[in-house]
C-alpha cells in the first residue's frame, strides 16, 4: 500500500475527531446510519445528530448490523453505531456476515474514556479488559483503530475507512467518549491511498485470457457477488456484450445482471439447479468466473463438475487460469484490459434454455393449499424494476431463486454465511437506501421471530414494505436436513398479524388458500401507501424442489 500524489487534500484546521469521522463517512456516500445509543457513545451520538447523517434507531444491535449491510449492498457502504460491548459484541454476528459476503460495513462503537481507564476502576460493560471488543473484531473485520491518540486519529479514520471501501469488507472504529471533541494540535491533509497492482502481471494474465476464450469452442461467464460489491456490473455485461458470452451467476451472486438480459441463461447451483443450466456451464470448455465465491451452497453442496483446468477464476483476491497462478492483480484492472482487448469466442446456442417459470405441477395443481414455488411463481409477475426483494435463509431463498430480477443489485440475501434474521433488518437498510423502490421481504416464521421487531422501526420511519411470511410452525429446513417428528423444529404459533397493532400501523392478511393468497398480494401492491404482512399458512411439508434437492445432499452429511 503506498500514498497517492494524485488524491485531494481535505484541510482539517478546527476539526474535532467526532466532526471528522462524520465527514469521511458522507464522502463515501453514507447519509444514513444504523444503531441504538449507550452512555460511551452518546456524545459521539450528539455529534451525529447535529450533521446531516440520518441516525435510525433499531430495536437490537444486531439487527442495526444487518440494516447497515443492507443498506451497504446497495449503496456502496454501511455504517452503525454502537455502545461498549453490551451493544458492540451483540452486533459480531451480522458484522461476521458482512465480512464472510463482503459486504463494506464501518462499526462504530464508543468506549470508556481514556482518562477514566487511568484510575484502574472495573468500569461496566467491560469484559477481561479495555481491549476486549477490539480483540474480537479483529477476527471478522479487515482493519480497526482505537481513537486514543489525536496525532494520529485522522490518518486512522482514513486508513480504516480506505480499507473499507477497497476490500469491500467491514471495518471496526473504536472512539473512547472522551475523545469525541477532541481538536488535533496539528492540520492534517487527506492525501488518499492507492493499492498496488502489478501492470505486468496484470497484462500477462489478459493475454492468456484472451487466447483461452478465442480458441474455446463454447465459452461462458459463470458471474459472482464480487461483481456487485465493487460496482462492475456495466463492465460485466460490456464484456459478455462485446464478445458475445453467455452469462450465468451464482446463488449469491443472484441479480449481479438483470436476469432478462438476452445473454443471461440462469443460475448455476451445480446438481441442485436446473439441469439445461448445469449442463451448458459444465460442459463448457472455458469457464469464466468473474468475482465468485467457490462456496458449498452456490457450488450445489459441492456438486459442481467444473473442471479447473477449463475454468478461469478471477476475484479481488485470486487471480487464477487453470493451474497458473498471477499475484498482484486488480479485480477491476483486469476485466477493464479484457474488455479493452476484445476477445473474438464463438456464438452459443441460448434458445429455448430457460424454461417458462409460470408453470403448475401437477401436484400444485391437486390442491388449493398454499405451496412455496406456487407461490413464488405468483409474485414474481408482479415484479418490476423498482422491486427489491429480500429474502432470508431457508425456502425463502431457494424458492426465490425461481425469480426473474428485473435490475441489478435489486435480490438481497446472506446465500453464504445463512444467518437467519437477516430479512426483516435487511429491508430497514433497504428501504432507507432506496426509498422509492418497494421493498418485499420472503421470510420463515422462525427467522421472523429472532428479528421481526424490527418490522416497528420500519413503519415507525415510514416505509411500506410487503412482508410474505412463509408459516410453517418451525423451522422447515432442518426438517428436511434430518428426518423425524422432532420437537426442537417447531416453534410457538404466533398471530403474525395482530402484531401489527403492536408496532403502530399496517395491513395484516392470514392466508391459507391460493385465491386468499393472490388477493392479498393484489391488494398489497395497489396500496403501496400502507406496510402489508401476509402470513401465509404453507401445505403441511411443502418445500421447493431446490430446498428438496439441497436437504438431500446435506442430510448425508448431517447423519
Amino acid at each position: 500500500m503506498s500514498v497517492s500524489k494524485e488524491a485531494p487534500r481535505r484541510e482539517t484546521a478546527n476539526v474535532s475527531i467526532g466532526q471528522y469521522l462524520v465527514r469521511r463517512l458522507r464522502d463515501y456516500g453514507v447519509d444514513d446510519l444504523f444503531g441504538i445509543p449507550g452512555d460511551y457513545v452518546l456524545a459521539l451520538y450528539s455529534e451525529l445528530e447535529k450533521s446531516p447523517i440520518n441516525v435510525v434507531g433499531c430495536t437490537r444491535e444486531d439487527c442495526a448490523g444487518f440494516a447497515a449491510d443492507g443498506y451497504a449492498r446497495i449503496r456502496g457502504m454501511g455504517a452503525l453505531c454502537v455502545t461498549y460491548c453490551v451493544g458492540g459484541l451483540s452486533v459480531c454476528n451480522s458484522i461476521a456476515g458482512a465480512y464472510a459476503e463482503k459486504s463494506p460495513v464501518v462499526v462504530i462503537s464508543g468506549s470508556p474514556g481514556i482518562k477514566e481507564r487511568s484510575t484502574g476502576a472495573l468500569l461496566h460493560h467491560m469484559v477481561r479488559n479495555f481491549r476486549t471488543q477490539i480483540d474480537v473484531f479483529e477476527k471478522f473485520t479487515i482493519a480497526g483503530t482505537e481513537l486514543s491518540d489525536s496525532l494520529t486519529a485522522f490518518s486512522e479514520i482514513d486508513r480504516v475507512l480506505d480499507a473499507c471501501d477497497r476490500y469491500k469488507r467491514p471495518v471496526y472504529i473504536d472512539v473512547p467518549r472522551d475523545m469525541v471533541h477532541v481538536v488535533p494540535p496539528v492540520t492534517h491533509g487527506y492525501t488518499g491511498v492507492s493499492f498496488s497492482n502489478s501492470e505486468e502481471a496484470t497484462n500477462e494474465a489478459i493475454q492468456e485470457t484472451v487466447r483461452r476464450l478465442s480458441s474455446a469452442k463454447n465459452p461462458v461467464i459463470l458471474a459472482g457477488v464480487e461483481m456487485h460489491r465493487f460496482r462492475l456490473q456495466e463492465q460485466l455485461i460490456q464484456l459478455a456484450e462485446s464478445a458475445n458470452l453467455p452469462i450465468a451467476t451464482t446463488m449469491l451472486g443472484k441479480s449481479v445482471v438483470s436476469e432478462r438480459h438476452p445473454l443471461f441463461i440462469g443460475l448455476y447451483e451445480g446438481a441442485i439447479g436446473d439441469p439445461q443450466v448445469t449442463r451448458f456451464v459444465e460442459e463448457s470448455d472455458c469457464v469464466l468466473l468473474l468475482g465468485t465465491f467457490l462456496t458449498d451452497i452456490n457450488l450445489g453442496v459441492f456438486s459442481a463438475k467444473l473442471d479447473p483446468g477449463r475454468c478461469i477464476l478471477v476475484t479481488s483476491e485470486t487471480l487464477r487460469i487453470s493451474h497458473h497462478h498471477y499475484h498482484d492483480v486488480d479485480l477491476k484492472a483486469f476485466l477493464t484490459g479484457l474488455i479493452e482487448a476484445s476477445p473474438q469466442t464463438t456464438e452459443r446456442n441460448t434458445t429455448n434454455l430457460i424454461p417458462p417459470r409460470n408453470t403448475e405441477s401437477a401436484d400444485e395443481a391437486g390442491t388449493d393449499l398454499l405451496q412455496t414455488s406456487w407461490m413464488i411463481r405468483e409474485l414474481n409477475k408482479r415484479l418490476d424494476a423498482d422491486t427489491i426483494v429480500i429474502a432470508d435463509v431457508g425456502d425463502s431463498l431457494f424458492a426465490a431463486t425461481e425469480l426473474t430480477i428485473h435490475e441489478q443489485s435489486e435480490f438481497l440475501s446472506p446465500a453464504y454465511y445463512a444467518s437467519m434474521g437477516f430479512s426483516i433488518p435487511a429491508a430497514l437498510g433497504a428501504a432507507t437506501a432506496k426509498p422509492d423502490h418497494r421493498i418485499v421481504v420472503l421470510v420463515g416464521d422462525g427467522a421472523f421471530q429472532m428479528t421481526g421487531q424490527e418490522l416497528s422501526t420500519l413503519i415507525r420511519h415510514g416505509h411500506n414494505p410487503i412482508v410474505i411470511l412463509l408459516d410453517n410452525h418451525g423451522y422447515g429446513t432442518e426438517r428436511y436436513l434430518h428426518e423425524g417428528e422432532w420437537k426442537y423444529n417447531e416453534i410457538a404459533r404466533w398471530n403474525y398479524g395482530e402484531l401489527l397493532k403492536v408496532y403502530g400501523g399496517g395491513v395484516s392478511h392470514l392466508v391459507k388458500t391460493k385465491s386468499e393468497y393472490i388477493q392479498a398480494l393484489e391488494r398489497a401492491w395497489n396500496e403501496n401507501d400502507s406496510p402489508h404482512l401476509i402470513q401465509a399458512k404453507l401445505k403441511e411439508n411443502d418445500a421447493s424442489q431446490t430446498l428438496r434437492k439441497l436437504a438431500e445432499r446435506l442430510s448425508k452429511s448431517v447423519g
